[in-house]
């Protein structure tokens, strides 16, 4: 049916799949150190962490991957140049995976602030008054409840960054649109293989929507829900 480009197809897929969770680890620690920094006291923290959200809401995604990816190699090398290294070359799943989680870092910067906020100061300054350390009160208070509160929000973003997985391909790396591009090209059949692309993107983005949901219902676990 897919003229022997099946097994193509699903390497393109695995490494889809690696440059989205690739991807999201490096968004999640720069959205927590975004969150961090916009409720922080220290008023150039927080204006540099405003700056970084407001410039990625800013700018078109491919426009960032191509910056990065270009822009990059040429201001390394220049510096290679001279400090007399070797020419270097970017790998595009580096650049691919860096670019990804600099750009949904900034919208999970959001997400986490105002996870954060939700969780009711009271119960922090009780916490601390009983005795808890900061890192007890963040581990046992605040982490459960901030997690549950952004879980939604998280979800969202991670259906988005799948899909956006796919500007990789703009810059040379095989992944699963690249995959079907070439083989569109070569059959002469792009109906087929980018709607087999999209078959395997929605395969993604349900799983993890089941998944999500599983694990919405394991952190609602004795949460009183009020009818309103």
């Amino acid at each position: 049916m897919l003229h022997g480009y099946g097994a193509s197809l699903l390497e393109g897929s695995l490494l889809t799949l690696a440059v989205a969770f690739s991807s999201l680890a490096i968004a999640l620690v720069l959205g927590l150190f975004g969150a961090i920094a916009k409720l922080s006291r220290v008023r150039p923290l927080r204006w540099l962490a405003t700056a970084y959200t407001t410039l990625i809401r800013g700018v078109p995604d491919l426009v960032m991957m191509l910056l990065i990816f270009y822009g990059g190699q040429v201001l390394i090398n220049k510096l290679g140049d001279r400090f007399g290294w070797d020419y270097l070359d970017i790998d595009p799943f580096v650049a691919g995976t860096l670019t990804i989680g600099f750009i949904f870092g900034a919208y999970i910067t959001e997400v986490l602030r105002g996870a954060i906020l939700a969780v009711p100061a009271g119960q922090k300054e009780a916490a601390l008054a009983f005795g808890m350390t900061p890192r007890q009160v963040l581990v046992r208070i605040v982490g459960p409840q901030m997690l549950r509160h952004a879980l939604p929000g998280l979800s969202n973003n991670w259906l988005v960054m799948v899909k956006s997985t796919a500007i990789v391909s703009v810059i040379g790396l095989s992944d699963l649109m690249n995959r079907a591009g070439q083989a569109a090209g070569a059959t002469h059949e792009p109906f087929m293989f980018y709607l087999a692309a999209a078959g395997m993107y929605l395969l993604f983005t349900s799983v993890s929507e089941w998944a999500f949901a599983a694990l919405q219902r394991r952190l609602a676990m004795g949460v009183r829900h009020v009818a309103v």
